[in-house]
């Protein structure tokens, strides 16, 4: 352990100024053996500084290295374990507890000694020293006197014992000394001399001590007595403050009841308060005006003051009856009383509304019947705004009747449906009849030829069949178009333009006065009934039916649709309470469209427009609503309507038969197709469904080419060319006057088929005034295309110089005009005076010729060269017969 001791302070501690006093071996308890060394030590420099130090060999080699330092001041407590049995733990109590196991006892004690003996000499410090031998702490004085002085280095913390012996001197102890010394100089040379003269002073010194202590004995019993003295006065002092203490005793007791008292008080006036609160809360909370239970129990229902009054005091009853009681509220009489009296204001004031309500519902199902004929003269309904507007004042109080008597609500809303589907099925009813018998007319001819009978215009007949269209001939202009209006189930003379504008104004008039009566209806069913805000439960009026599959009676609807029909939102409550009170609109509507359509199919173009402008306005407004969805199932059919117009006209072209004996001329469904088109572009000008005229118009027009192909197919009067080339003209010059972007295919098309039939005509047409010159030049193109040499033709026998020359003195100029005044007539026979085309043809003839003219030179000139041979006429000669047949017819 010396060796160790000496390591260490030379290796670690002498470097950092420090002295090592006290060392022990130990190992942390209860963990693996790691052996180390808690190290005492101080340092040289002032002020000293003592720590413990824990020292720990290191892991890579034979030294040793300094873990953790203690101040000595930090620490608290040393705990030794057991002070009578030798035990080798022991605890530091620091900023925490350390436990350690030295390797024997004596290091232990021996560690913990000069734990104390620094901690008595340095800090001054209250340590706590715990099972610690006191024999241990008292016996180190004793053992450091019986040790010699040389040998104090030898006993267990030997230089822990030097630095206890070692006192420093004052400075009065040093002064006194060096004037000793003077006095004795010889105290340096000679100091056994030194040490007897000191020794001789001493004994001096002692004798006059024992002398003066001798002396002063009477003193010390006058000492002793007065110290008795003292003791008397001290019991006499503790016998008043015993009395004192029981005195206090008593004030304290009664401070205590006081105290006690005090307490109670302050528990008493905080329950008073508590319950000052309580009754302040049900009086302010659960406490109903007289005034308002006067209003509820008898309130005016029918004047504005008496309604105000109603609204008042139904919102004060619902705050009193939807109070938030606080625990305990509820045991109370008074409260009970008070709920009582609520429920009971309630059921009374529900009860006065719902009769109220009621008789205002049937009144008014009832009253409306005077006001209806003043509206029959004239296409309108009657207004029912100053009901919406009496009924409005009852809102709140149907909001509070939805709040507070869900079944009492639910009545008044079948009622008010009921009665209100009713008066408007009457006024609806007789609103379309007056719409029906202005659009037939109300002329006896009108009535009987729709079967109009009676002041209700009831329809009780049907309009003619469908006639086919049959081909007139080139009879006039009137004929064509009556066929036309033929194919819109009606004649010229019955039904103009003025009446289809007629038509379009009633309709407009008829969907412009239901739209704001649906609309204004809608409005105020969700003002009054407020339904506009929160989901709410179906009415059981808006509950549907099913019918059964075997043709039973409807049956109800499962529970799980009526679950899901119950969580349905707001607007579909609206909705349905719409659907019941305008049940019949839809139906009227129809029936109104049909009557249009059997009037004039062409009628279907007009509903379409104004169904649709109606619907895109409806939807703008609310996509969901009543008059959004009618309109549209309306549109369906009108659309439906629509498309039935268009099949039938593509039908009837399909069925078109022409005469045998007369030409053919413009198709009466191609002037119908003309027609159509000017009426839709007028009528389809911004509309908001102009896609469906184009899908029309595309069916219609591949309609038209089809069947005029397949009428010139059939024509045996009319050749194949002049049908498809007068028609197809005309169609291409209908398409570039209305200008219909969607046509422009078609118009392209058009056009393609008139020039290339014109050309077709006009090609066969020339060969017959010139037949057997034509004859003799296509067997000359024939040698040579069989590969005859062009100059050696003349010498082929058919084709020789002497044939030519006959053939070509056949066709004289006189007999070239002639067989062109004979063509011009036939092309006039073949063609139509409407469409104005046989100066066309003409001027197309009269450049063909000359075309064939001219290739007939360049014939001549290539395969009977240097002949001589030239027709009997010139090109100018051509252009003369051409213009003077023109001008002679």
């Amino acid at each position: 352990m010396t060796a160790i001791k000496h390591a260490l302070q030379r290796d670690i501690f002498t470097p950092n100024d420090e002295r090592l006093l006290g060392i022990v071996n130990v190992c942390k308890a209860g963990k693996k053996k790691k052996n180390c060394f808690l190290c005492a030590t101080v340092t040289t420099e002032r002020p000293v500084q003592v720590k413990v130090v824990k020292v720990k060999k290191s892991d890579k080699g034979d030294f040793y290295k300094r873990q953790q330092t203690w101040e000595l001041r930090d620490l608290t407590e040393v705990d030794a374990k057991d002070a009578s049995k030798e035990n080798p733990e022991f605890d530091l109590h620091f900023e925490k507890v350390y436990r350690w196991v030295a390797s024997s006892a004596a290091e232990k004690n021996s560690f913990i000694s000069c734990i104390w003996k620094l901690n008595q000499r340095y800090l001054r410090k209250k340590v706590e020293f715990v099972n610690v031998s006191s024999q241990l702490l008292e016996e180190l004085p004793k053992a450091e006197e019986s040790v010699p002085s040389g040998e104090s280095q030898s006993v267990a913390g030997g230089d822990e014992d030097a630095l206890d012996d070692y006192q420093e001197l004052s400075a009065r102890e040093e002064q006194d000394i060096e004037s000793m010394m003077e006095m004795c100089e010889y105290a340096v040379s000679n100091a056994e001399g030194f040490a007897e003269q000191l020794s001789r002073e001493l004994q001096v010194l002692d004798g006059a001590n024992i002398q003066s202590i001798m002396a002063s004995e009477k003193q010390v019993n006058i000492l002793m007595q007065l110290l008795d003295e003292a003791l008397g006065e001290v019991d006499t002092i503790e016998g008043k403050l015993s009395s004192y203490e029981e005195m206090l005793q008593s004030v304290k007791e009664q401070m205590d009841q006081i105290s006690q008292s005090n307490r109670l008080i302050q528990i008493s006036n905080t329950n008073n308060v508590k319950l000052l609160d309580e009754i302040q809360f049900l009086v302010n909370y659960m406490d109903l005006s007289k005034g308002h239970i006067r209003a509820l129990q008898e309130g005016d229902l029918t004047s504005p003051k008496g309604i105000e009054a109603c609204i008042n005091a139904s919102e004060a009853l619902s705050q009193c009856m939807n109070v938030a009681l606080r625990p305990g509220h509820e045991k109370l009489m008074a409260v009970t009383q008070q709920q009582l009296l609520f429920a009971e204001l309630r059921d009374t004031f529900a009860r006065r509304l719902t009769n109220h309500l009621n008789n205002v519902f049937v009144h008014q199902g009832h009253d409306q019947s005077s006001t209806l004929s003043q509206h029959t003269a004239e296409l309108s309904l009657p207004k029912h705004s100053p009901l919406h507007r009496d009924l409005l004042r009852y809102a709140k109080l149907m909001e509070w009747l939805k709040n507070t008597h869900r079944e009492k609500y639910e009545g008044l809303s079948r009622t008010y449906v009921d009665y209100m589907s009713r008066l408007y099925e009457r006024e609806i009813k007789d609103f379309f009849e007056v719409a029906k018998i202005k659009m037939a007319g109300t002329t006896k001819e009108a009535k009987g030829k729709f079967g109009l009978h009676g002041s209700s215009g009831k329809l009780t007949g049907s309009t003619s069949s469908l006639n086919k269209l049959t081909v007139q001939g080139s009879n006039s202009r009137r004929s064509q178009s009556s066929s036309l209006l033929d194919m819109g189930n009606m004649s010229a003379s019955d039904l103009d333009v003025a009446d289809r504008t007629k038509f379009d104004k009633i309709f407009e008039q008829v969907l412009s006065e239901l739209e704001p009566l649906c609309l204004a209806e809608q409005d105020f069913i969700s003002k009054f009934f407020k339904l506009q805000q929160h989901p709410a439960v179906v009415p059981p009026l808006a509950q549907p039916e099913t019918e059964d599959t075997d043709g039973g009676t409807p049956s109800r609807m499962p529970p799980q649709a009526e679950h899901r029909q119950s969580l349905s939102s707001e607007k579909d409550v609206v909705r349905l309470m719409m659907n019941k009170i305008f049940q019949s609109i839809e139906t009227e509507l129809n029936s109104l469209i049909a009557l249009g359509d059997k009037i004039d199919s062409f009628n279907s173009l007009y509903m379409l427009v104004k169904m649709s402008h109606h619907v895109w306005t409806a939807e703008n407004v609310d996509p969901a609503s009543y008059l959004s969805t009618t309109l549209g199932n309306v549109l369906v059919t009108v659309k439906r309507n629509f498309d039935k117009c268009i099949s039938a006209q593509i039908r009837q072209m399909e069925e078109v038969k022409i005469s045998k004996k007369s030409k053919v001329g413009i198709l009466l469904f191609v002037t119908g197709f003309e027609e159509f088109a000017e009426l839709a572009e007028t009528i389809f000008r911004n509309a908001e469904r102009r896609g469906d005229l184009d899908k029309a118009y595309v069916k219609l027009i591949r309609a038209v080419f089809v069947n005029v192909e397949k009428v010139a197919n059939e024509s045996q009067k009319t050749p194949r060319d002049v049908v498809m080339m007068e028609n197809f003209h005309h169609i291409f010059s209908t398409l570039s006057r209305l200008k219909i972007s969607c046509l422009e295919a078609e118009r392209r098309e058009a056009k393609h088929k008139y020039t290339d039939h014109l050309q077709s005509y006009v090609i066969n047409s020339l060969g017959q005034p010139l037949e057997k010159l034509n004859h003799f030049f296509e067997g000359v193109e024939a040698r040579v295309a069989q590969g005859v040499r062009e100059e050696e033709v003349s010498y082929q026998l058919a084709f020789n110089k002497q044939e030519l020359r006959k053939v070509i003195k056949e066709y004289p100029g006189k007999e070239v005009k002639k067989g062109l005044d004979n063509l011009y007539k036939k092309v006039d026979k073949h063609l139509c005076e409407e469409e104005s085309l046989l100066q066309v043809v003409w001027h197309s003839m009269q450049d063909e010729f000359i075309r064939q003219y001219k290739h007939f030179e360049d014939l001549i000139g290539r395969c009977y060269p240097g002949s001589g041979i030239t027709m009997e006429f010139t090109i100018q000669d051509m252009l003369e017969y051409f213009s003077s047949i023109a001008q002679s017819h």
